[in-house]
């Protein structure tokens, strides 16, 4: 899925990228190394386990309360995914978890690699609410490993920079969260960013009046208002942001962006 997201994005662009896609992709995949081979790998058999000890005890609201077949199908996606939705929250919101969410959201330019592009303090905190999320809802451990394919896929689609026709498009955000409405969630305007944080179903955000579709992409700078350069977004940079103290929303020259700006390092096309 992701190679095939990374043709789509390069053959219907949706927005225009201002750095290099190479140089954007060693760099974020690097980075996800540790948390796919120490987080993904090693601690997400954690929740698995969580999962078969729940459902051999009977622990959790959908054991408790035993729905029949598809209907336990249809809840369990529901209630994780609306889970995730204050998860994502949760990573804007409070300080700790902005920390390390905030390295995903300094990636200058937004595809399908960005999706690779978070922290391993965030991926093991998210093991844990994971693990939490999963003993609440008693969700068994088969249908855990297909909401977390499903859950990875809808990330991959929603950061690639595929431009969707806009009718299917707009059908798509009936339902799912679509590349346009999470290119809105990365922009440098803050109060867009603070929009959008659906993951596969977008009617959290309608049921909670975040939901935003009224940003044009050609009007969005993909990043966070205070880091504007990739020298200050090196590898190393980005490993040690979150232990680092944390800028305010605001550009360099000291303004709040209302509407996004070019960036200073915008490439000649």
């Amino acid at each position: 899925m992701f190679l095939a997201l990374l043709l789509l994005q390069w053959r219907f662009p949706l927005r225009r990228q201002h750095f290099s896609v190479l140089h954007r992709l060693v760099r974020n995949f690097v980075l996800s190394i540790p948390g796919f081979a120490i987080v993904r790998l090693a601690m997400l058999p954690i929740p698995i386990a969580v999962a078969v000890w729940a459902h051999e005890r009977d622990i959790g609201l959908l054991n408790w309360l035993a729905f029949p077949g598809w209907t336990a199908v249809i809840l369990t996606f529901l209630m994780m995914d609306y889970a995730y939705w204050w998860w994502h929250w949760a990573n804007h919101m409070v300080p700790i978890f902005w920390r390390f969410h905030n390295v995903h959201h300094t990636d200058l330019d937004l595809d399908v690699s960005t999706a690779a592009r978070f922290h391993f303090g965030e991926m093991i905190f998210s093991i844990v609410f994971l693990s939490l999320a999963v003993l609440v809802f008693g969700v068994g451990p088969i249908m855990l490993v297909a909401f977390f394919i499903t859950l990875e896929a809808a990330t991959l689609f929603h950061h690639s920079n595929w431009r969707l026709p806009i009718k299917l498009e707009r059908i798509l955000n009936l339902m799912i969260v679509t590349p346009r409405m999470h290119g809105i969630h990365h922009s440098i305007v803050q109060r867009e960013t603070n929009s959008n944080w659906g993951t596969i179903f977008c009617w959290w955000d309608k049921l909670h009046r975040t939901l935003r579709r009224d940003v044009p992409q050609d009007a969005i700078t993909i990043g966070v208002a205070a880091y504007r350069t990739e020298d200050e977004l090196t590898l190393g940079k980005l490993f040690a942001l979150p232990f680092r103290g944390q800028r305010e929303w605001r550009l360099p020259n000291g303004d709040v962006p209302e509407r996004a700006p070019r960036p200073a390092d915008e490439l000649s096309e």
